[in-house]
């Protein structure tokens, strides 16, 4: 066991009494206190986990973020020699520049949650064995009692079950410095980091401090902070100030043009990204980059209706009220790649008889298919419109997020892209891609493109036609046209010998009253 002395400051005002808290929101109301102390670096780390979890981060619970080695190699030499000497290329870092070097020093404090016995986070328990226990010493100065012994660095939870008492708030890549290089060299064991603690904060107050520290004063990107955090992407208070509608409408974007340069993308170089006329535009080019924003807007990134299961983005909304999911932009951009590169597939490859309608309406010769024929690319095909666009999207998305909303299991995938450096995003996707052809959910995804693909997506002026599918598919035009395509879609997978029926049957119970 090692004591700590700590300094125990009243923050908080009476009017905070009236504010809304909420256990099911993930917003307790907190402790009136907080704690102020300092700690060996890496016996900090040890307590908070930060040696064990590197790929422990599934989003449910908690705080522990993305990992970016490279900044914390930046800390780590920052602390040996200061600035300007720790961001000299190595080659420069001669004799003549030592005169460069200054105490590489960490004032701002570590941000922490002091976990309390009993309290879970990602199916592990805090123990009480393990728990940080407080005593008065003498007016605000409260003795902590650690689990850890003096001299030791190491320390692991009691059980192999168990669960580290600290959580890190904001400071996690400075932690990470004190671990070893890739030479086994280390920062002294010593040095100590101010540290600011809150005891037994509920998550979505977490996320709210880590978003005031981080995003408020403009340090980060707000689309970066949604990656790093994915719990902020749930939170109805950042709803309010527009932050939520700027990062969706930002990642769709984003989303977008990966679709479009990314070269395995079933959509490559085929999205209007210049908002070209008809005429203008190449061949097999017709959704144009606005449509394709607005709608992963309204269905992978929207909020969805408060209350409801259908209807949430599965990119952004809370799941099994564990907080969303903890995907970042490559493998968000994977998922919708691997979708609708099935859908291709299933097009290209299965006799359907629109198909077969489409690409040789004459019936002239034998039908030599091709990888990307008229039917998925072609200009009388519903998928290369944005009917087709928003159709696949809005309903794949809905019954996706209620799978996940059933077993969250399906989505818990953590590409290892800590080997490939952070600056190359064509291999992230690659990394994400590999990562879900190899996991579960792609059977999923199989099914759910093999059994939209035999739904007739010949638009109104396909050739032969009959006047009833015409009129039928005119329908489909228009704002009101994407609620209609998405019902008949739903229906359609509904009688197939799929595992998606039972999606599709749950989406039409939960949409009976639209």
């Amino acid at each position: 066991m090692t004591k700590v002395k700590a300094l125990r400051f009243h923050q908080w005002l009476p009017e905070w009494d009236h504010f809304e808290f909420s256990e099911e929101s993930r917003r307790a109301k907190p402790e009136p206190f907080a704690y102020l102390f300092s700690m060996s670096a890496v016996k900090l780390r040890s307590l908070s986990g930060v040696y064990h979890r590197v790929h422990d981060d599934d989003g449910a619970e908690g705080l522990q973020r993305k990992h970016n080695p490279e900044r914390s190699v930046e800390i780590r030499d920052f602390v040996r020699t200061g600035y300007p000497h720790s961001s000299l290329p190595k080659k420069q870092q001669t004799a003549d520049n030592e005169k460069l070097r200054k105490p590489g020093w960490l004032p701002t404090a570590i941000v922490i949650n002091i976990i309390n016995a009993g309290e879970e986070r990602r199916g592990k328990t805090l123990l009480e064995a393990d728990e940080i226990s407080f005593s008065n010493s003498s007016g605000n100065e409260v003795d902590l009692t650690l689990p850890i012994g003096d001299g030791e660095t190491n320390w692991r939870p009691s059980e192999p079950n168990g669960l580290e008492p600290f959580e890190v708030i904001d400071g996690q890549h400075r932690l990470w410095a004190f671990g070893e290089d890739e030479y086994g060299n280390k920062l002294p064991d010593d040095f100590e980091l101010p540290v600011v603690a809150f005891r037994g904060l509920d998550i979505g107050w977490q996320a709210y401090l880590f978003w005031s520290i981080n995003v408020s004063p403009k340090k980060i990107n707000p689309s970066h902070a949604f990656d790093l955090y994915p719990l902020l992407r749930s939170q109805d208070w950042l709803e309010t100030f527009s932050e939520l509608k700027v990062y969706r409408e930002a990642r769709a974007q984003e989303l977008t043009d990966l679709l479009n340069q990314y070269p395995g993308s079933p959509w490559h170089k085929r999205i209007n990204m210049l908002g070209l006329p008809r005429a203008d535009m190449p061949a097999g080019t017709r959704v144009s980059q606005n449509s394709w924003v607005a709608a992963l807007s309204s269905t992978y990134l929207s909020y969805g209706r408060k209350g409801a299961t259908a209807n949430k983005g599965l990119f952004v909304a809370d799941v099994a009220k564990k907080g969303p999911l903890s995907w970042a932009r490559p493998l968000q951009a994977a998922f919708l790649i691997c979708l609708w590169d099935r859908l291709r597939y299933w097009v290209v490859n299965s006799d359907h008889g629109w198909v077969r309608q489409l690409v040789n309406p004459n019936n002239q010769g034998n039908l030599v298919k091709v990888e990307d024929t008229d039917a998925f690319t072609g200009s009388k095909t519903i998928l290369n419109q944005d009917q087709g666009v928003r159709g696949i999207l809005a309903l794949s998305n809905d019954l996706f997020y209620i799978l996940a909303h059933k077993d969250r299991s399906y989505f818990e995938i953590e590409p290892d892209y800590e080997t490939i450096g952070s600056e190359t995003e064509n291999l992230h996707i690659d990394l994400a891609v590999s990562a879900l052809k190899s996991h579960k959910i792609f059977s999923y995804i199989d099914e759910f493109a093999k059994a939209a693909s035999s739904y007739d997506w010949q638009s109104a002026d396909a050739p032969n036609l009959p006047d009833d599918e015409k009129l039928k598919k005119r329908a489909f035009r228009g704002s009101g046209g994407y609620v209609v395509i998405r019902s008949e879609l739903a229906r359609h997978l509904q009688q197939s010998a799929s595992p998606v029926a039972q999606l599709a049957t749950e989406w039409l119970h939960l949409n009976s009253g639209n």
